[in-house]
């Protein structure tokens, strides 16, 4: 089973999935002292045991006790705390990445000419569509040269997050076509399709600025993450860590152009345009994958 599919046939009797894998993530994430039993999980959510192992390991992986290891931030911080280790770092200490690069496994891109961003996507045809996925709802947009957008919500949050997504271009056409998003939809949280045989085609809308700490992101190793000092390091502008965090902040294409792998001073989680428990899930998602 694909792990987005149209939202009409991939919907639990409660909703997505991922509402039940945020909450039991909130959980972990507060009761992680306490190392929640399954039995303990479910009954806190009102769900059976048996099905919300299902639901999870489908989502992630492995059982939720197991997932409990590479979401335990808490945790993390309290090292980072105790041992001045980065947050990142920490987590890698414990065995919860791999050496795998994003970009390099299915990921090429180019960016459009200034000209064409200050267009704000005038004369640009944007396709797009919703489908449910690990993280939520996903917004997948599109143009004729690739993936343009993708942004994530809640059940429900549908329309604000397109209007988010669609003032950023103002003048560019919107056509709602699942057709089109449907083969970016089917391969993007799939390991086992990514290819550099086969890329994924991302299409950059930005400033050169941000396109230039948006291709710096691309750099970053799967299942691991970096400062915006880095960033700002590995761009030539060391001073201009607050630019970087608003470029990160403005990233079009969450997740595969991995601005949830930018932290903070220190490695500080900090926030994430899409949700801080959705940046959790992201990297922990990640870490069961690596």
């Amino acid at each position: 089973m694909d792990m987005i599919a149209n939202p009409q046939t991939d919907i639990t009797p409660d909703g997505p999935d991922y509402d039940i894998v945020r909450r039991v993530i909130e959980l972990i994430t507060e009761d992680y002292r306490d190392q929640p039993s399954l039995e303990a999980i479910a009954a806190r959510l009102n769900q059976s045991p048996t099905q919300l192992q299902k639901t999870f390991t489908r989502w992630a992986g492995l059982s939720p006790k197991g997932f409990l290891q590479a979401v335990t931030l808490d945790h993390a911080k309290r090292l980072l705390r105790k041992e001045d280790m980065p947050l990142l770092e920490t987590s890698i200490e414990v065995g919860l990445s791999g050496p795998s690069r994003l970009h390099d496994l299915f990921v090429t891109h180019e960016a459009m000419s200034p000209g064409e961003w200050k267009a704000k996507g005038g004369g640009l045809t944007i396709r797009y569509g919703f489908h449910i996925c690990p993280f939520g709802v996903a917004l997948i947009m599109v143009t004729d040269r690739g993936l343009a957008g993708l942004a994530f919500s809640d059940s429900g949050g549908e329309r604000a997050c397109l209007e988010d997504m669609t003032c950023r271009w103002p003048n560019a056409e919107y056509i709602e076509d699942m057709r089109a998003t449907m083969p970016y939809a089917s391969r993007i949280l799939e390991p086992g399709k990514w290819s550099s045989e086969q890329p994924l085609r991302v299409v950059l809308i930005g400033t050169d600025f941000q396109v230039r700490v948006w291709q710096s992101l691309l750099k970053i190793p799967f299942g691991k993450a970096v400062t915006y000092s880095d960033i700002a390091n590995d761009i030539g502008r060391p001073t201009a860590q607050r630019a970087v965090g608003a470029a990160v902040g403005a990233n079009p294409i969450s997740f595969v152009v991995p601005c949830h792998r930018a932290l903070g001073k220190n490695g500080a989680l900090t926030g994430y345009h899409w949700g801080l428990t959705r940046k959790r899930a992201m990297l922990g998602w990640e870490s069961a994958h690596a």
